[in-house]
C-alpha cells in the first residue's frame, strides 16, 4: 500500500511541495505558464509514476527469471483526442529493452509492462473524492 502523502503550497506560482515520508520533491508549472519551473508538473508526475512503475515491474520480472535484462528505457509521451461526448488521454510508453533477450523474452517483458500496478490503477474506473478538513 502507498504512504502518505502530503502536499502543499504557498503563496510562490506554482511551487508545491510534495511530502511522503522522509522523501521531499517539489513541483511546480513551466515557466510560459505562470510557474517558477523548479519541478516536474503535475501532468509530468503522472507519466513518470507510469514510465518508472513499467521499469519496475518489468526490472523484477525479468531478475525473477534470471534474464540477461541490462537496462530498461521508457520514454513517455501524452496527448488528447477531443471528440463530442467525451475526451480521451493517450498515454504512449516507448520502452527499450537492453541486453541479451530473445524475441519470446522481449514480448513477454512487453505484457509485463502493461501490468504493472499503476498502468493498473489507471485504465480501471478512478473515484477520487476529496473533503475539507
Amino acid at each position: 500500500m502507498a504512504r502518505d502523502i502530503t502536499v502543499k503550497i504557498g503563496k510562490d506560482h506554482y511551487k508545491t511541495e510534495i511530502q511522503v515520508e522522509q522523501h521531499n520533491i517539489l513541483a511546480d508549472e513551466p515557466i510560459d505558464v505562470g510557474g517558477t519551473d523548479l519541478g516536474p508538473s503535475p501532468t509530468e508526475f503522472l507519466m513518470s509514476s507510469v514510465g518508472t512503475c513499467k521499469a519496475i515491474t518489468v526490472r523484477m520480472y525479468a531478475d525473477r527469471k534470471n534474464w540477461e535484462l541490462e537496462a530498461v528505457r521508457i520514454r513517455m509521451s501524452i496527448g488528447a483526442q477531443e471528440g463530442e461526448l467525451q475526451k480521451t488521454t493517450f498515454i504512449k510508453c516507448h520502452i527499450e529493452l537492453i541486453g541479451n533477450l530473445n524475441e519470446t523474452q522481449r514480448k513477454r517483458l512487453l505484457t509485463i509492462a502493461d501490468k504493472c500496478p499503476v498502468h493498473k490503477i489507471l485504465i480501471n474506473p478512478i473515484i477520487i473524492e476529496s473533503n475539507l478538513m
